[in-house]
């Protein structure tokens, strides 16, 4: 086989997605981190669960994606007197015919937009338990499956209190990525208020369904190679036993490890991400540069943990630096 030249080493990011990352960005400013972690999970096919202070444009991404893609966009805003079936639909009583019929709810989309979802109970959130894993409701005795691509893309606010309810475990365990939105650069922010009071930008669709799920076929073929798999296996498995893994100092602090879905979104997370920067095959660096948004949310710290303030952050940021991507040797390829 002729070994590879530096040409072949040049990423070739796929057209579809310059094309979305393009038309989204005539809208949003920056968020660059938060709009990558987007279309990785779009093309995983795995559930976001975005984090941050009201006003950073969480919403109107989403939005402008969901337009940029041309799917049917659905959003719910969760109030605490949300009921299971505002968000799955529920029998309804015709009595001219003495008959009941189902009118489903607004789950029934590509991109559901799940508006601070801390504010509805338990009862409402774990109504999504179903759709986020088996892509149906149920009602009554019948099931109904949702279209596909469908994801969910959760929002809520770190800084309120009142009025609010911790997701279950469960639920929390079923998003692929937890990302953090944070606050624009100085530069950022005047662009932002100049293109808010300016003319309306309206994004367009540039991308059908069909083409969205064929990107995701494609993505799912991206090469991973076993080192890989063990790489992120290694990550998972030593939030589990830290006292034997390198991270002793976080041993009384970390209740419960990350499951092993962790370790299969991490996977299927790194090889999105290769696949949105141009290559055919996943690097342990994917993986590196995603378990930051795969892990945080996984980690149940004990009491003591709580109190001594230690966070999620810092445990996986202490990982990455006691396990740091491994080099591979993918045939003729040698890549770091």
């Amino acid at each position: 086989m002729t070994p590879m030249t530096p040409q072949d080493y040049v990423a070739r990011v796929p057209a579809p997605v310059e094309q979305v990352l393009f038309e989204v960005r005539r809208l949003i400013v920056g968020q660059d981190l938060l709009l990558e972690r987007l279309l990785v999970a779009l093309l995983a096919g795995g559930h976001v669960l975005l984090e941050g202070v009201p006003g950073l444009a969480k919403t109107a991404t989403v939005r402008a994606l969901a337009q940029a893609v041309g799917g049917k966009f659905g959003r719910i805003q969760f109030t605490p007197d949300l009921v299971p079936a505002d968000l799955i639909g529920t029998r309804v009583y015709n009595p001219r015919t003495a008959e009941f019929s189902i009118e489903l709810g607004p789950v029934f989309c590509n991109l559901l937009l799940a508006d601070e979802i801390n504010r509805a109970p338990a009862k409402v959130q774990s109504a999504l338990l179903e759709v986020m894993q088996e892509h149906q409701v149920t009602i009554g005795k019948e099931s109904f499956r949702v279209e596909e691509p469908f994801l969910v893309l959760a929002t809520q606010n770190p800084i309120e209190a009142d009025g609010t309810y911790p997701l279950p475990e469960a639920q929390i365990d079923r998003f692929m990525l937890k990302v953090l939105v944070g606050y624009p650069s100085f530069p950022e922010e005047v662009v932002v208020v100049d293109r808010i009071v300016g003319p309306e930008i309206e994004v367009q669709p540039v991308m059908g369904v069909d083409q969205l799920l064929d990107l995701q076929r494609r993505a799912r073929a991206t090469y991973v190679d076993p080192a890989v798999i063990n790489y992120a296996a290694t990550l998972v498995t030593a939030t589990r036993s830290p006292a034997t893994a390198g991270l002793p100092e976080f041993a009384a602090a970390i209740a419960y490890g990350a499951s092993p879905r962790a370790s299969i979104h991490l996977v299927q997370a790194a090889r999105s991400l290769a696949f949105i920067r141009g290559r055919d095959h996943v690097l342990a660096h994917d993986v590196y540069d995603v378990a930051p948004e795969v892990l945080r949310h996984r980690l149940v710290l004990s009491y003591e943990g709580i109190a001594d303030g230690v966070s999620p952050e810092a445990v996986v940021s202490t990982l990455l630096q006691r396990y740091p991507p491994p080099r591979l040797d993918l045939g003729d390829r040698h890549v770091s």
